[in-house]
């Protein structure tokens, strides 16, 4: 059977020793709230409500699935609405939402690390709760007054929650093509009409009501993306005064049938002149909507980091305990009848590189989150601005490398386990049935590095990733300057820094002048600075635990294990930068030379 324990010891390591969370919070306003006591506590009971609670559901959620019955709705696994009854009671869904509609307020990296423990516990759960914190930045951020104070604080105590409505079965990443239609009404609503699909908990009995957004034309609507609006659609109409009315005229037609997130209420949506509200501005949905996905990215990309997580532990646990064949180096325990798996190379080779994966996209994700903080909360315009582009270029990082690794972390986990890896009870086959979808939804990863190669990376004349060099030129120079083991580090940055800027200005003067050469390499410049961004991490987390190391500080086994999974990361995938870039310099030529007929099957 798997098992979970939440990595406190490695999120408060990052908090503290990388990002400086006690610092930030000396300066008080919206930090104010995360001092090292209270921080340690919420970890501390959030990993503890996720091994206890989260966890005992997920392989019996998995194997139970969902139920829609035939009045269109639906139940959810055996034991899911206690679980979440005790979430909401535990005021986990308040945790980041801002004090005025009656959240927590603490900053979004705090709450960006419970929610990595709640999602390795179960990630059919934590989707439930997780897509409402981006429906309710979405009102926060384009609702009217009326609305926010209407529908977001049962939102954020937990007692509703929220979908995003975007798919619909002949449009998926391009949205100009959606049918759902919007009639206006004399009395300032709409009528909805249409079907959507792929809706994450869109049916759900864990809640007394659901606020759906949705994307639908306005009669008389420009064509394409720029005539698509926003409402806001419950599934119980809600009166003035905040009580539940009439069932609105939206229904669940049938669950999806899927690789993994059994637990998970995937739905096609009936909308038959459903009554909605407006959300935003007329015509302007999808800038409102990219909101609610601009957050759900980044919750995406910790998913990825949170199946990657729980699948290492399993399979370093169990590469401690299996014992098969003997040490290349002759039997490391000669009474026994086997050595260990976690003797050979290729087994360590694959924990290494699990582990090295894992910490290095924890700490970029929390940084990531912290930049969502900044952006809003800084000190000064500059700050927020640094903030605003660091966030806007690591984005599509974070979701689509972020996704990619947590997936491949998940199947070498289940290469570990060899055969048994193969078999349902052991757990690891549902981590990468899990893991992958988070490659797919949310904008699949082939969109995520177009988004960033064709959009971020020349926005505002390429500041952001300007920015992002001399960031990394800053601190490797601090590092060699510092001397001793992290130098190494530095330089094996630097070069795969360099890596990356001979990219860009290769995409910048080919991309432009044959957009396919931009298509063609833009998966490989995502993945090029997910290894740059990540090498990044492991600089600041290698200073970190050499400083406490030579102060005399901490645990000296965790921070000498910091210190060698950065020499590993390093020296085994830093290098994979310079075959990343000649994949890019490679073109387009190749990719786009065959005739369509070259694919199909020959006879």
């Amino acid at each position: 059977m798997p098992s979970y324990t939440a990595p406190i010891t490695d999120s408060r390591f990052i908090l503290d020793a990388v990002l400086g969370l006690d610092t930030l919070a000396a300066r008080g306003g919206a930090f104010a709230g995360a001092t090292s006591d209270v921080v340690a506590a919420v970890l501390e009971e959030a990993g503890r409500f996720a091994a206890e609670r989260l966890f005992p559901l997920n392989q019996s959620g998995d194997r139970e699935g969902c139920t829609r019955h035939e009045d269109g709705s639906v139940t959810t696994p055996t034991g899911f609405r206690e679980a979440y009854v005790a979430m909401a009671a535990g005021g986990w869904t308040t945790l980041g939402a801002p004090e005025a509609v009656g959240g927590q307020g603490l900053p979004a990296v705090v709450a960006t690390v419970v929610s990595e423990y709640f999602s390795a516990a179960n990630h059919s759960f934590a989707m439930y709760s997780g897509l409402t914190e981006g429906a309710v930045e979405a009102i926060l951020t384009v609702g009217s007054d009326a609305q926010k104070s209407l529908y977001v604080p049962p939102m954020v105590a937990g007692r509703w929650t929220g979908t995003m409505n975007l798919t619909e079965p002949q449009c998926g990443t391009d949205l100009g093509l959606i049918r759902t239609k919007a009639d206006p009404q004399v009395d300032g609503s709409y009528r909805i009409s249409g079907t959507k699909i792929f809706i994450s908990a869109g049916e759900h009995d864990l809640t007394e009501n659901i606020i759906h957004l949705v994307l639908a034309r306005t009669p008389g609507a420009p064509a394409g993306s720029k005539g698509i609006s926003l409402f806001i659609v419950p599934k119980f109409l809600v009166e003035p005064d905040g009580t539940l009315g009439p069932r609105n005229a939206l229904s669940c037609g049938s669950l999806e049938h899927k690789m993994g997130i059994h637990g998970n209420a995937t739905c096609v949506m009936n909308y038959d002149s459903a009554i909605g509200w407006l959300l935003g501005e007329e015509n302007r949905g999808l800038a409102a909507m990219f909101v609610m996905m601009n957050a759900a990215r980044l919750w995406v990309g910790v998913q990825g980091l949170a199946q990657g997580e729980v699948a290492y532990q399993n399979a370093a646990l169990y590469a401690t305990e299996r014992r098969q064949g003997r040490a290349l180096t002759g039997p490391a325990e000669p009474d026994a009848v086997a050595d260990p798996l976690l003797v050979h190379p290729d087994v360590r080779r694959m924990l290494m590189e699990a582990k090295a994966l894992t910490e290095g996209l924890r700490a970029l994700c929390l940084w990531g989150a912290l930049q969502v903080d900044l952006a809003h909360h800084g000190q000064s315009d500059k700050e927020k601005q640094d903030a605003a582009d660091l966030l806007s270029l690591l984005t599509p990082v974070i979701k689509g490398y972020g996704t990619d690794q947590g997936f491949h972390v998940a199947v070498m986990a289940q290469q570990i386990f060899g055969g048994h890896g193969y078999i349902a009870e052991n757990g690891m086959e549902q981590y990468v049935r899990d893991a992958r979808i988070a490659m797919i939804y949310e904008g699949a990863n082939g969109v995520q590095a177009m988004d960033l190669v064709g959009r971020k990376l020349p926005a505002e004349g390429g500041r952001a990733i300007r920015l992002f060099f001399e960031t990394i030129t800053a601190e490797t120079g601090e590092a060699r300057a510092a001397g001793g083991e992290v130098a190494a580090l530095a330089d094996a940055l630097d070069k795969a820094n360099g890596q990356l800027q001979a990219a860009t200005v290769w995409m910048m003067q080919h991309g432009l002048a044959r957009p396919d050469n931009a298509g063609a390499g833009a998966y490989a410049f995502m993945h090029l600075t997910g290894i740059v961004a990540l090498g990044l991490m492991w600089l600041r987390m290698a200073r970190a635990a050499a400083e406490r190391l030579a102060a005399g500080g901490g645990d000296t086994a965790f921070l000498t294990a910091k210190l060698t999974t950065a020499r590993f990361f390093a020296e085994r995938l830093m290098p994979r930068a310079g075959a990343l870039r000649r994949e890019i310099e490679g073109g387009a030529d190749a990719v786009m030379a065959l005739p369509a007929e070259a694919f199909l099957p020959n006879a």
